[in-house]
């Protein structure tokens, strides 16, 4: 059973109020490092946990998604226990990362911005990941893979199930 919801449904709070006790004056220049830490707990942002964020800090709600929706890191939806980032760069456009993007989705039998019905996957796409020497390159959580070509693609995914 997910630890992060009570048997009724709602958000367990337990580690939001441990999260508040360990972040000194949670106030709204406090919010950032709050959202990183409930994300850490809860796997992404809930609604029902942010509201209750409001609640507690002052903090405005109006504030608070704000927040959440403009950083690409916070997410308010499940993600996958695994992040697969292709980039679609310049340089990886031009070493065949469309080829790569192509391969995890039919790997994956997901779109971008999708997660596999298991949970295992989230697949997202980035404008670039800032290692242009390894194009084409993908990411998962924080390992970075260069140099791909599609049939090194499903060893790869196989060796994060």
């Amino acid at each position: 059973m997910d630890k992060t919801v009570s048997k009724e449904g709602h958000p367990n709070l337990e580690p939001l109020d441990e999260i508040l006790t360990l972040i000194p004056n949670p106030g709204s220049n406090r919010l950032i490092p709050i959202l990183q830490e409930i994300q850490k707990s809860y796997g992404y942002l809930q609604p029902g946990v942010l509201m209750e964020l409001s609640k507690r800090t002052g903090i405005s709600a109006s504030r608070i998604y704000g927040v959440a929706t403009f950083y690409e890191q916070f997410h308010l939806e499940p993600h996958g226990r695994h992040t697969i980032k292709c980039c679609r760069g310049t340089a990886c456009h031009v070493k065949g990362g469309p080829n790569i993007i192509d391969t995890v989705r039919r790997a994956l039998d997901i779109e971008p911005g999708q997660t596999t019905e298991d949970m295992q996957f989230t697949f997202e796409t980035v404008a670039c990941l800032g290692t242009c020497f390894l194009a084409p390159v993908m990411m998962i959580d924080n390992d970075y893979y260069g140099h791909l070509a599609a049939h090194k693609i499903e060893h790869i995914l196989e060796s994060y199930k």
